[in-house]
């Protein structure tokens, strides 16, 4: 068994882990290793050729592959090494990791510090909790993608997508180019769950219906998907009887909805939040085990790739001070909990005298609402204020509050976050 020193291992060469190992070398961490379970870097990037990437961190409309191809040149010229084709099998408390390598066999790393960054995956079919048979033509929308821009296959003639995520949407727009066509996008909620962009874009734009309060509820077919029965539901989401509707087709895409990708953090017994279903952090990304870290979708399903890629930063910066012996980790955490119409919160904790400089935060509302002001309340004190004229679930909210006002009001009651109506 191979043994290896590093000095942060970054599992997971995705955009969160290759904007995270970028900056730890930034930050002077000399032995920094992505451990990758492809052959190449980018992760679900590689595979997403369409624009409206990158807007934030470049400053330009770039296609998912232009996105990661920037951010794996950069990688290259910090001279980061990479583990391709390596799976890891543990992590010890010790900062152990166990891994399967296809060139090396079993090697160990030992680390000062690692970077959970193995992003996030779809919920499939049994998650989805769909009754018939079990025919192939049922696929995750991520599926769907890959085969038709990645392997050059058309995986069906005529397709229902289930679900209006984000990646759903997108192949709604994609499958009609390649001469496919979609009979329509039906959403178990009464509210879309992708961005607005993307309704307009991938739907209006292209005659698609979309249908909410509506899902699927059966499947038809046996060797081969023949056809769906749709129906709509009710206020708590059960079919109403008399709805029912027959659909044709040979292709089921599944867009219900992504997970962080957590049995590692698991292993560890790291916390985990319910609302997330991401770990615990603090305002370096650091989870409930000193000097191990998370960023990316393993914390939390972020609408926007810079967004990622931001958090990825934020983790590495706080590896370099966990390595450096400048982290204050005796202090007292500071709770950071969703308020009013808040459905979570990232960073859920924070040690204020670790800020430099402002604090993202990241949320999502339960729902949509108009003319609203974000409030930040630390004990009697509003610390931080700002109007928005809609909010909407689909859509994370990023406010920086200003350290100086955190270390000020930040007491034992910590902070609540609230979105609630203004005064117009």
């Amino acid at each position: 068994m191979k043994k290896r020193l590093m000095d942060l291992a970054v599992i997971g060469g995705g955009p969160a882990g290759l904007a995270a190992a970028i900056e730890a070398k930034k930050q002077g961490i000399d032995k920094v290793i992505i451990i990758e379970r492809d052959n190449c870097l980018g992760g679900i990037l590689q595979q997403c050729i369409h624009d409206g990437f990158g807007l934030h961190r470049f400053g330009k409309r770039l296609s998912g592959s232009e996105y990661a191809d920037n951010c794996i040149v950069e990688a290259e010229n910090e001279k980061i090494e990479v583990a391709y084709e390596t799976i890891v099998l543990e992590i010890t408390a010790e900062k152990v990791i166990y891994a399967m390598s296809s060139d090396e066999g079993i090697v160990e790393y030992h680390c000062k510090t690692i970077i959970l960054a193995m992003g996030c995956r779809e919920r499939t079919r049994s998650q989805a909790f769909i009754w018939g048979t079990r025919p192939s033509g049922v696929l995750t929308a991520g599926t769907v993608q890959r085969y038709i821009n990645i392997e050059g296959y058309l995986p069906g003639k005529k397709a229902v997508i289930l679900g209006s995520g984000n990646i759903g949407l997108i192949m709604a727009r994609r499958m009609p180019l390649e001469g496919m066509s979609v009979e329509g996008v039906y959403e178990l909620m009464k509210s879309p769950g992708g961005l607005t962009r993307n309704i307009s874009q991938c739907l209006v734009d292209y005659d698609i219906p979309l249908h909410l309060s509506t899902t699927v509820v059966r499947i038809h077919g046996q060797q081969k998907i023949e056809g769906v029965t749709v129906a709509e539901v009710d206020a708590k989401r059960n079919p109403i009887k008399g709805t029912e509707r027959y659909i044709e087709c040979d292709l089921l895409v599944l867009a219900v909805g992504l997970i962080p990708e957590n049995e590692l953090t698991r292993q560890l017994h790291i916390e985990i939040d319910s609302k997330t279903n991401g770990p615990r952090v603090d305002e370096n990304f650091m989870t409930s085990m000193n000097g191990v870290f998370a960023c990316g979708n393993v914390v939390t399903v972020f609408d926007l790739v810079d967004y990622v890629s931001q958090s990825g930063e934020i983790a590495a910066r706080g590896a370099a001070g966990y390595i450096q012996g400048s982290l204050k980790l005796k202090e007292e955490y500071t709770d950071i909990t969703p308020g009013e119409n808040v459905s979570f919160v990232v960073p859920q904790r924070i040690r204020a005298g670790n800020l430099d400089s402002g604090l993202p935060l990241y949320f999502r509302v339960k729902s949509r609402d108009e003319n609203v002001v974000v409030t930040a309340i630390a004990g009697d004190c509003v610390c931080y204020r700002k109007k928005h004229r809609i909010v909407l679930p689909p859509e994370m909210l990023v406010e920086e509050l200003e350290s100086s006002s955190i270390c000020e009001n930040a007491g034992k009651n910590g902070i609540i976050i609230n979105v609630t109506g203004s005064v117009v």
